[in-house]
């Protein structure tokens, strides 16, 4: 039979899985009677837990509290809170870095040595490149998170990347964190069509409004639908070039943001692309290292011309 310490924490542990257990099968689980696991959660609840009884079954849960007792983690997981933890001391979430911090520390505190010398290891041999995207708050986050989740109306003001500034009326479906920048993909109400806003130029008009009939994901997904729209509808300068090779052959060159590609037939297919400037579409476009055709807009065979100039003099010098 395991101490009454042990016990308490493997009583707590199976707690943890979220299912209702009868007292007869965690009884079963710890090699003890039913009484001792009636005196073994009220123990429990003198800590601080919340464990419910559950009716009709002579069972038991452990419900949510109005205070956060102590969490009972096994090493991977205790592993994977320290990473997470690690990672937003650099997120693009302001504010929780110093929280981030002085919870590593602590759960660093009460590791094991055996998970301290392997968290140890991670941290040498994982580089971490500080956030340049724009910061947001948690609270923006929260409101528009608990909206999505609710599926209330959510008014903000809103600035868009011209700088004009207007007020947003939307039916909020899903944040995204996108290319270390966060999204929210809502249906405009006065648009009458789905669209796509930067969290950290929105600020939300609380309390949110009344409740909506939730719709299914545009286009079929939300990160498809957000890399469609980042990676061409909305920049200022977008083109669709023909490239001479198949689309199954190229997707790997695409990445995530960067542009969508159409096939044609076998042997080629049609890259829709956006930026913020000629130069920047000509870049992505040869980066693909294949033949391509393109004949508008005039800005960007203007600077295709320039940089076919260019090469051709770097190679005669």
């Amino acid at each position: 039979m395991l101490e009454t310490s042990a016990r308490l924490l493997r009583l707590l542990s199976l707690l943890q899985m979220h299912r209702d257990w009868s007292g007869g099968d965690l009884a079963e689980r710890l090699g003890v009677s039913t009484r001792t696991v009636r005196r073994d959660v009220d123990r429990l609840r003198e800590l601080g837990y919340p464990v419910d009884a559950v009716q009709g079954t002579a069972g038991y849960r452990l419900a949510a509290g109005s205070t956060l007792p102590p969490l009972l983690l096994d090493d991977e997981e205790a592993l994977a809170v320290a990473v997470g933890l690690r990672t937003t001391t650099g997120g693009t979430v302001a504010g929780f870095e110093y929280s981030a911090l002085r919870a590593l520390t602590k759960l660093e505190q009460v590791m094991p040595s055996r998970l301290r010398h392997r968290l140890q290891a991670l941290q040498r041999s994982l580089i971490r490149v500080e956030a340049t995207a724009p910061r947001v708050e948690p609270d923006t986050l929260i409101a528009i998170s608990d909206a999505c989740y609710r599926h209330e109306r959510l008014r903000f003001e809103y600035t868009n990347f011209q700088g004009r500034q207007s007020i947003k009326d939307v039916e909020p479906h899903s944040v995204v964190n996108f290319n270390r920048h966060w999204y929210l993909v809502a249906w405009d109400t006065a648009a009458a069509d789905w669209r796509s806003y930067r969290v950290d130029r929105l600020h939300p008009r609380i309390p949110a409004g009344p409740r909506f009939p939730p719709r299914d994901a545009p286009e079929g997904d939300v990160v498809t639908y957000l890399a469609n729209q980042l990676s061409a509808r909305a920049w200022p300068y977008r083109a669709t070039v023909t490239l001479h090779r198949s689309a199954a052959e190229l997707a790997d060159r695409i990445w995530t943001g960067m542009g969508v590609l159409e096939s044609i037939d076998d042997a080629s297919c049609l890259l829709h692309v956006g930026a913020d400037s000629p130069w920047a579409l000509s870049w992505m476009i040869t980066s693909i290292d294949t033949d391509f055709t393109v004949t508008d807009p005039p800005e960007l065979v203007e600077q295709i011309e320039i940089l076919a100039r260019r090469c051709a003099v770097a190679i005669r010098a």
